[in-house]
């Protein structure tokens, strides 16, 4: 089987008080907001505060370093090594991140949520209702 290059653009872009890598529970019980870029607000008709939603964006700090697919949870060494797959590390072959999130409120272009382990300025990729 023959798999094509995957183009992938961005719908917006997280905006929190996070610029570097912080332990993911400390940055899923802070808000943060989903900054969705004016072409694709259309697409946000149907989705309202209190719902969940996931979240898929880009470990955009992550894919200059490479990845593994063996790792050790959170870089620590006192952990057994895993596969990649099993684990939420950010160094993995498609630098692709998904969180299940709460919305709070929608203002415009911009989704504030709850739950998010993304840090500032990452690129959101997609947003899809649970169901």
């Amino acid at each position: 089987m023959s798999f094509q290059e995957i183009k992938i653009v961005p719908i917006g872009y997280v905006e929190n008080q996070f610029d570097s890598p912080t332990s993911g529970s400390t940055i899923r019980e802070t808000e943060s907001q989903l900054v969705i870029k004016p072409e694709f607000v259309e697409g946000l008709d149907g989705i309202e505060a209190g719902q969940e939603i996931v979240v898929l964006f880009y470990f955009h700090l992550a894919a200059p370093k490479g990845y593994n697919l063996r790792q050790h949870s959170r870089g620590d060494r006192s952990r057994p090594e895993r596969g990649v797959f099993a684990l939420r590390s950010p160094y993995r072959p498609n630098h692709i991140g998904v969180t299940r999130v709460e919305v709070l409120s929608i203002e415009g272009n911009t989704l504030t949520v709850t739950g998010l382990d993304a840090i500032n300025q990452t690129p959101v990729l997609d947003i899809k209702k649970v169901w």
